[in-house]
């Protein structure tokens, strides 16, 4: 049963920082692209960065220079590093896994809140 559980989410103020890690199980984690969606109050959930089994990553207009997705393919864990942090960022982050990099992704976890506040 492939598991992803995420951790590292919560309230920040805006121009803060956030790190936010994913563990995956179940899965042959190295195949895999993994990536994060998120999800604001009334909008729909959106695929906002991803990276290859390989590394190659993919990101929305509007992370570039603020968000940095990785991964550690020896301990099966994929992080976010969010900076610069804006009010617009809060939102539900689910982290995701599937075989191509802009997906479809079959696997979700369950969410982390993320809250910036102004």
């Amino acid at each position: 049963q492939v598991q992803l559980v995420e951790s590292g989410g919560g309230l920040v103020q805006a121009g803060g920082s956030l790190r936010l890690s994913c563990a995956a199980s179940g899965l042959i984690f190295g195949r895999h692209a993994m990536g994060w969606y998120r999800q604001a109050p009334g909008k729909e959930r959106e695929l906002v960065v991803a990276i290859s089994s390989g590394g190659s990553t993919y990101y929305v207009d509007s992370m570039k220079g603020r968000f940095t997705i990785s991964r550690d393919n020896a301990k099966n864990t994929v992080f976010l590093q969010m900076n610069s942090l804006k009010p617009e960022d809060t939102a539900v982050y689910y982290c995701v896994a599937g075989l191509r990099i802009r997906g479809p992704y079959n696997y979700w976890g369950q969410g982390t809140q993320v809250t910036v506040s102004s």
